[in-house]
């Protein structure tokens, strides 16, 4: 078997169902599904028995620990070359191995990884989202599939490896915030060969609503100094820019209050930068988008992707390199037990 798909799950059987459905429209069959269900209230037990006649599936409940763990427990248990890790809530479309196969046949890779989009099912706010995590006026685009920066660090939403270079590098870390970017900079540090796979690209949901994208981008701020604590050389300019970003907007608008007790015909000038901003997301959106509604959407989630980072990075750095925390006694509360 060359395939095998490890899809680890938490109250989400929904989400899993759409999944497992697209899993079943893929021209190619050689491959395996192993869904593991990570102590969840809401189990997708039954949806994973509806597709056992169509899928050379397998179903595992265990506690409560994280993804980074009931992906390790999925892997241990799998039986293809090769392991395809997707988060739940993503849907593969139908030629996804063949592109996965294409460029496996034109260069060797021991890991790798695709893009996502936005499916046109989506919601408005999805795809404002979808809009924000891989535009290049937010992220410079690498969340889309171009390549910006020297190495492509594969993500866990869409991520390929070799199953004896998974076992020999003994999976994903404990860590709670950026386990995927840190099993990736351990991948590059043994000397793995890792790569983009463009055409390998998945339909990814993402959060349904603005409060949830601000958590998780918040927790990928803390993320990124949690890899600078434990990889230094991790850190690059690129990563400052969202921190950049948040402090520029907070003095901005300091400066406005400002101007508006001592000079307030004056006190519309630090808005300038904010609004052509605004305009700039607003514009290539709705083009990108075909959509005026998605276009100010977009205004919203570009804001909170790049200050929900900012926020997070700026807190887990007072944390941890100033108050000289461990990543466990800093964020106690969003460890698993």
């Amino acid at each position: 078997m060359k395939y095998s798909f490890i899809i680890p799950v938490y109250n989400r059987p929904d989400e899993v169902d759409e999944l497992l459905d697209s899993l079943t429209r893929l021209k190619m069959h050689d491959f395996e599904v192993i869904v593991v269900e990570d102590g969840s209230a809401v189990p997708c037990r039954e949806v994973c028995e509806k597709y056992s006649q169509q899928l050379d599936i397998h179903y595992y409940m265990k506690p409560n620990s994280g993804p980074g763990q009931s992906r390790n427990y999925g892997v241990e248990r799998a039986k293809g070359e090769y392991v395809l890790i997707l988060d739940s809530d993503v849907v593969v479309p139908e030629g996804y191995l063949n592109a996965v196969d294409k460029e496996l046949a034109v260069k060797p890779a021991d890991a790798f990884g695709g893009p996502d989009c936005a499916h046109p099912s989506f919601t408005d706010t999805q795809k404002a989202i979808s809009y924000s995590m891989t535009s290049f006026f937010t992220t410079g685009g690498i969340r889309g599939g171009k390549k910006k920066l020297d190495k492509f660090y594969p993500r866990s939403f869409n991520m390929g490896v070799r199953r004896d270079v998974y076992n020999q590098l003994e999976g994903f870390s404990k860590m709670r915030f950026g386990e995927d970017i840190d099993f990736s900079i351990r991948i590059f540090k043994a000397g793995y060969r890792c790569r983009l796979f463009p055409e390998a690209w998945v339909w990814h949901k993402r959060r349904t609503d603005f409060r949830k994208f601000f958590r998780q981008v918040y927790n990928s701020g803390i993320a990124r100094i949690n890899l600078y604590k434990k990889y230094p050389e991790s850190l690059k300019l690129v990563h400052l820019l969202p921190m950049v970003f948040t402090v520029g907007v907070l003095s901005m608008l300091l400066l406005c209050i400002v101007l508006l007790a001592l000079a307030p015909s004056l006190a519309w000038l630090p808005l300038v930068p904010l609004a052509l901003y605004c305009l700039l997301i607003f514009i290539d959106s709705s083009f990108e988008n075909h959509s005026i509604k998605i276009g100010i959407l977009s205004i919203a989630s570009a804001y909170i992707q790049l200050m929900g980072y900012g926020f997070g990075f700026i807190e887990s750095w007072w944390k941890r390199c100033v108050c000289g925390k461990s990543e466990f006694s800093a964020f106690e509360k969003t460890f698993y037990k």
